[in-house]
């Protein structure tokens, strides 16, 4: 084909012996430099469509001695275009093995992190307390992380059971020779040394409110380490509510409980009855006709805050932190030891909650408890799904 950019020509001196047709009649023009048997030369020439790579060897076969040349040659463009081809092949041949290299590195991190995952979701089923131990089908490689984590899980157990155990014993322990001063005091008082037995039932009484409110705080430390701690809050006011309605049957008072079944608690479920305990029984006692208890919930800090009101006398706001001190008492007539108020905030202290008085829309005293909202898995979910909102009082009972 005529400039079709490949060419051949056949060179004798200045003349041409012969050529390739697509030069249409136009020859190379090749640097004269080159001997015979020094093997191929290559050059970049000006040809007849452009610049031209050009290959020579040159041979003496003419009788004159002429040196002949043969030459062959292709335009540059025709080796840029497949060399652009080339790069451009690469190039998406590269792509897709960087894509398919991301894919499967993907693939491997998602397979190799999926026990990790698994582990994430047991730990929390622990925390939440629907699990004891660290359950399910992971690899050799984990298994030995997963036996030392249900180890170091036991060990707590049993060190908080040893704590609390050591606690009670220590109450009990106590709790006689307490009992046997008392008695030798009320002897002396009979015997009119009145100022002798008062000093020793005093202090004898101090020490027995120590004991308690130390006892009720060391339970506290030991169970807010415990994973898995959790209670409903409606179960624990329904429970205390119907005990206090049989202890305060015929005052007259209504105690009702407007709680969602759907609201738990990062707190252990004894520790929440006591401290609901004391906050009610309070109310009870100072109220006229009736005592409220009812919830809500911050998505802000996490918080369930449990409310309840009374619609008694209430206490001046002077008093409001007078009150959670240890022993401490507003009315010194009220009985009581002073250190029911000072337990419920140190508990809820523990647990990362806390306690505020405030006045109370019904006229008296309002409590407000404020705990950690518990994490909701397995069976906290199913036993929320029940969740609506329950009102009892006590002519329901």
């Amino acid at each position: 084909m005529p400039l079709s950019g490949y060419y051949w020509e056949i060179q004798e001196g200045d003349r041409v012996l012969a050529g390739s047709g697509s030069l249409d009649g136009k020859t190379l023009t090749i640097p004269q430099n080159a001997s015979a048997g020094t093997g191929i030369h290559t050059y970049e020439v000006s040809g007849p469509t452009g610049a031209v790579l050009a290959a020579e060897k040159v041979v003496s076969i003419s009788p004159n001695n002429a040196l002949t040349r043969f030459i062959v040659g292709t335009d540059r463009r025709h080796l840029d275009k497949m060399i652009a081809s080339f790069r451009n092949t690469l190039m998406w041949s590269l792509i897709a093995f960087g894509l398919s290299l991301i894919l499967g590195a993907t693939l491997l991190i998602l397979y190799a992190l999926k026990p990790f995952s698994e582990l994430r979701i047991s730990l929390g089923n622990v925390r939440a307390g629907t699990e004891k131990n660290l359950d399910g089908n992971f690899p050799s490689e984990v298994v030995p992380l997963v036996e030392e984590l249900n180890a170091l899980l036991k060990s707590t157990s049993e060190l908080v059971q040893r704590a609390r155990t050591q606690a009670g014993n220590l109450a009990h322990g106590l709790k006689t020779p307490l009992a046997i001063l008392t008695d030798e005091a009320h002897r002396i008082e009979r015997k009119g040394l009145l100022q002798s037995a008062t000093t020793i039932i005093s202090q004898c009484r101090k020490m027995q409110t120590q004991i308690d409110y130390q006892t009720a705080r060391a339970r506290a430390v030991a169970m807010r380490s415990m994973p898995g701690t959790f209670a409903n809050v409606l179960r624990a006011s329904e429970d205390v509510a119907r005990a206090l309605r049989r202890l305060h049957e015929g005052s007259g008072v209504t105690i009702s409980v407007d709680v969602s079944a759907a609201t738990s608690v990062a707190c252990d479920p004894q520790d929440l009855n006591e401290m609901l305990a004391n906050i009610i029984d309070n109310a009870c006692k100072y109220a006229k006709a009736a005592v409220r208890i009812e919830t809500s919930g911050s998505s802000s800090d996490k918080l369930v805050h449990i409310r309840v009101d009374d619609d008694g006398r209430g206490l001046p706001p002077e008093a409001f932190e007078v009150v959670f001190g240890v022993g401490e008492q507003w009315d010194s007539r009220a009985g009581g030891s002073g250190l029911g108020l000072a337990i419920v905030r140190d508990l809820a202290q523990l647990y990362g909650g806390n306690v505020e008085l405030q006045k109370s829309p019904l006229g008296g005293l309002s409590v407000i408890l404020s705990l950690p909202v518990a994490p909701q898995r397995g069976e906290q979910r199913a036993a929320n799904a029940e969740g609506r909102s329950v009102v009892l009082d006590r002519s329901a009972q």
